[in-house]
């Protein structure tokens, strides 16, 4: 057997064990909304709120502005011990700000915010998941990009202590 098929039967081989592990759901864009947050307005509140209101349930999030104050969570105190207990991180100082993220609904229907963002003030960069109280300083722009046709809901692990997606 010619060491060309072997890689190919690897190959296959990963592709197969990659599929049993990784969900995914195929959707497609609906609407966009660029959004202009104002000063002090809160994040992820904000965000949630308009979704609701526009009944968006799943959508692609991009964030670039400023902020005032607020939390991230850059990563768990110990990885191996549950229910896992985040690192919180303040924002000290006016900062900039670009994130990412995603809507899904929760376990009530009410879509819920998940997003990771980078923010910097001088030569001082913190990343992680934003927490709710992020305060808007001055201006933030918001881009959501609903799709359409996708399932997926925030649902709470027990194990974990937080909610992720099912997908």
């Amino acid at each position: 057997m010619s060491s060309e098929n072997t890689d190919q039967r690897k190959t296959e081989r990963s592709s197969k064990i990659l599929r049993e592990k990784m969900k995914f759901s195929q959707g497609k864009i609906k609407r966009i909304f660029v959004i202009k947050l104002q000063d002090n307005e809160k994040l992820p509140e904000v965000i949630e709120n308009f979704a609701s209101e526009q009944k968006i349930n799943c959508a692609i999030c991009l964030l670039i502005g400023g902020i005032g104050s607020g939390k991230l969570v850059s990563g768990p105190e110990k990885p191996d011990k549950f229910p896992i207990n985040p690192i919180l991180e303040s924002i000290t100082g006016t900062s900039e700000i670009l994130g990412v993220g995603t809507i899904f609904p929760d376990e009530k229907n009410f879509p819920r915010l998940h997003m990771h963002a980078a923010t910097g003030r001088r030569k001082k960069t913190l990343t992680g998941c934003i927490r709710p109280g992020i305060c808007v300083w001055k201006i933030a722009e918001f881009i959501i990009i609903e799709l359409e046709g996708l399932k997926g809901k925030r649902k709470k692990d027990k194990k974990a202590g937080f909610s992720v997606l099912e997908i």
